[in-house]
């Protein structure tokens, strides 16, 4: 009965891989499988305590990822909501094109690492159609703007998701997925903004026409400052509250949640209940993508069930005798990262791969933080960012193909090449 497990995570990743041309959303995919998975497995084996004590386990795991996301996009919303994202957005301005794709990559870049990828991707595209009239611009603009949100998010331990499961799973630490990553990431942004930026030399920036006033505007600068400061402060500042105490990363995320909560309540409670009701974490808490943290709950739990089994172990057996080349099994995973959810395939990888054969901040774990989470830009298809992309600014999968895939490819391949020569040149 085991040797169905594989077929139906199969169909489930099949299913999650095809959401839009199904119109299933990937959190029912996911929830679904997860199911049907351990269903199988618990009709299996005539052991349920074993079971349920693995069951148990990879909830904790499960939990602990959970915890930390929901944290850290309720922050951000909060951030958001208090438009403090204006800090940086406001003081992006010249006349130049390329020399505006420069900033704003560079941004991205930065932004991204203390941010996630998918949120720093809405802030620049949104900040865009303020700055470029021009849709052909702006296509190009969200472009990098993907490539550069996926290489920032690589080498930060809370920028992606696939890089914050390996750090909360112990497989990297904060400094040396910097220290090791940060370069490749860099290197796999500036080929692409370079070369981007050499077909668009000359052309000046088309700004739109400027609508009059700015009524929209419903926080002071210094409710704006303060929200920021303080919502990046917290975010940056739970890589060294792990180091400091121990403590599990969520717990430093809701602490600080804690903080912004009260600082909020402080900053407006002599407002009118209708004014800053949108103002407060309450209200963030709704906004947060519910759907996305279902659908991580779905596919660990999913793959957790072909840990406990030994399938992953045994695939992980077989690639080897494969292919015979760690380096090359891992860059396959990022180029497949382009085509499905990086999620899964970096939670069946860590399934595959035990702890205790590759210990914390080994070559394996870093290189899979960078390929799993710049390979997705290879195709607008094959990330978060690139997805929101293709709905904020109407992309046509083929036309990235054509103008942007090539180069998120040379970046990607570059970026590998540069972390292979610094692995070699430190050992």
């Amino acid at each position: 009965m085991l040797t169905a497990l594989p077929v139906v995570f199969a169909i489930a990743y099949a299913a999650i891989a095809l959401e839009h041309p199904l119109k299933i959303n990937k959190a029912a995919s996911a929830l679904l499988g997860a199911g049907l998975l351990w269903t199988i497995y618990a009709l299996s084996v005539d052991d349920p305590h074993t079971v349920s004590e693995q069951l148990g386990e990879s909830v904790m795991s499960t939990a602990q990822i959970i915890f930390f996301l929901m944290g850290a996009m309720t922050i951000v919303e909060l951030v958001d909501a208090h438009n403090g994202f204006d800090v940086i957005t406001t003081r992006i301005r010249t006349a130049s094109l390329p020399a505006l794709m420069w900033l704003v990559g560079l941004v991205t870049f930065f932004l991204s690492a203390t941010l996630d990828n998918l949120t720093t991707t809405i802030v620049m595209i949104s900040l865009m159609r303020k700055l470029l009239d021009k849709h052909e611009d702006r296509l190009f603009f969200a472009g990098i703007v993907v490539i550069a949100a996926n290489a920032g998010g690589a080498w930060s331990p809370i920028g992606d998701v696939t890089t914050t499961m390996l750090w909360i799973g112990g497989q990297v630490t904060s400094l040396s997925i910097i220290k090791g990553v940060f370069l490749p990431s860099a290197v796999s942004l500036l080929l692409p903004l370079a070369i981007t930026t050499y077909r668009l030399r000359g052309r000046p920036v088309v700004a739109p026409p400027r609508a009059g006033g700015n009524h929209g505007q419903q926080t002071t600068a210094f409710e704006r400052k303060l929200m920021f400061a303080l919502g990046l402060g917290v975010l940056v500042a739970v890589p060294a509250f792990k180091a400091l105490t121990h403590l599990p990363p969520f717990m430093g995320i809701l602490f600080g949640l804690g903080i912004l909560w009260l600082v909020g309540d402080l900053v407006h409670r002599r407002k009118e209940d209708i004014c800053k009701q949108h103002l407060t974490l309450v209200h963030a808490l709704s906004r947060i993508d519910m759907s996305s943290l279902v659908f991580f709950i779905g596919i660990l739990l999913s793959v957790a069930t072909l840990e406990h089994t030994r399938i992953l172990s045994a695939l992980a057996l077989s690639l080897d005798q494969a292919v015979g080349r760690q380096d090359l099994i891992v860059m396959i995973i990022g180029m497949v990262s382009a085509i499905v959810d990086n999620v899964p395939l970096v939670a069946a990888a860590m399934g595959m791969y035990s702890l205790a054969e590759y210990p914390p901040d080994h070559f394996l774990w870093k290189f899979l933080a960078y390929c799993a989470g710049t390979g997705g830009s290879i195709l607008i298809i094959g990330s978060a960012a690139g997805v929101a992309a293709m709905g904020l600014e109407k992309i046509h999968f083929f036309w990235y193909v054509r103008k942007l895939s090539g180069l998120a490819l040379l970046g990607y391949l570059a970026g590998a090449g540069v972390y292979l020569a610094q692995h070699a040149q430190i050992q």
